[in-house]
């Protein structure tokens, strides 16, 4: 088992250990979890020395933070540090009306994009209390581009709520943070684009970025990464396995940015498991370690259904992992070459 380090988020002293537990499994993303299996995996991610919960009210519109809350009474609280976001308005509907997409059986809401400030302050007080908690340490902008998934060429600006979030939410959590009631404000986004905007736009401690900042791609490094850390905005890496082809390979059906996965990123990901396996390397291995070179890089939250997902993290993350391997995804042209690698390799 590996021993976690912690690394600040903020100047004021707020740290996170660089392994956290990403809540989209506790809401039943894609298929229902157990709610005991739930729980257990919590408390086997404490017990494993995971000290960094991550949550939002739309993973499972409530499921995820009820459940977390309901594993964390009895977790000593001050040893935990928990984020989570706003900008969806849970609202209420009849049973009959729920639409399972993405969130299996899930309860019966449906969510709405709001970054006014009245609804940002309804969130976090309907996130305490699903939490049980009387704080939360961090807290992020959610979706401000209405979670797009898009596609090579298309416009990252296509639906965009920058401006309602700068204006509404980004003061009230700054505010918040002013008076002590939360120690990080952040953005939590499936694009780098947007944040660039952000991270010029306000004093952002953190964005947590999702499936932008990977073994497979790394275009952060030319514009954002820049700015933050000009802005000290440190970087929360969410999807490392860009939402399950860095897990599984180029196999039939791989999903990336959940969606199949196009040949290009096939080709790509296969590339990049041929130089793993010459070292005996497991893919998703060199996925889950391969972010933390970069200094603005605090913390991987990889999302685990099971106490079995969770131990196979752990593994990933201290599995030995050559110098050479890292040397030589550079020189087949698989990693940016501005992309700073772990240490030990050239």
């Amino acid at each position: 088992m590996p021993i976690l380090e912690k690394r600040s988020v903020t100047a004021g002293g707020l740290t996170v250990t660089t392994m956290g537990l990403g809540g989209t499994g506790l809401g039943n993303m894609y298929r229902a979890t157990d709610p005991k299996v739930a729980l257990d995996t919590v408390q086997a991610a404490y017990d494993s020395g995971l000290r960094y919960f991550d949550t939002a009210p739309v993973y499972g519109f409530g499921l995820a933070e009820t459940r977390l809350g309901e594993a964390i009474k009895t977790l000593p609280r001050r040893d935990i540090v928990i984020s989570s976001k706003v900008g969806y308005d849970l609202v209420p509907i009849p049973k009959s009306e729920v639409k399972p997409v993405l969130w299996d059986e899930a309860p019966p809401f449906r969510a709405e994009f709001d970054y006014s400030r009245d609804a940002v302050l309804r969130s976090i007080e309907s996130s305490l209390k699903r939490l049980g908690t009387d704080y939360i340490d961090m807290l992020a902008i959610h979706d401000p581009d209405e979670a797009i998934h898009f596609a090579r060429g298309e416009d990252p600006y296509a639906r965009s709520r920058f401006k309602e979030a700068m204006e509404g939410a980004y003061p009230a959590l700054d505010e918040l943070r002013s008076q002590g009631v939360i120690k990080a404000v952040g953005v939590g986004i499936n694009q780098w684009q947007m944040l660039s905007d952000f991270v010029e736009a306000g004093q952002f401690d953190y964005f947590l970025l999702a499936g932008r900042y990977t073994l497979l791609e790394q275009e952060p490094l030319a514009t954002l990464f820049p700015a933050c850390e000009r802005k000290g905005t440190k970087i929360v890496i969410g999807g490392p396995y860009n939402s399950g082809i860095l897990a599984t390979g180029a196999v039939k059906g791989a999903t990336f940015n959940t969606r199949n996965a196009p040949a290009d990123v096939l080709e790509r990901v296969a590339r990049l498991n041929a130089v793993c396996e010459s070292h005996g390397v497991p893919l998703a291995a060199a996925a889950l370690q391969f972010p933390f070179a970069h200094r603005l890089v605090v913390s991987v939250i990889p999302g685990a259904r099971s106490v079995e997902e969770l131990k196979q993290n752990l593994d990933y993350l201290s599995w030995p992992i050559p110098a050479s391997l890292w040397s030589d995804l550079r020189h087949e042209k698989l990693i940016d070459a501005a992309a700073p690698l772990p240490a030990g390799a050239v």
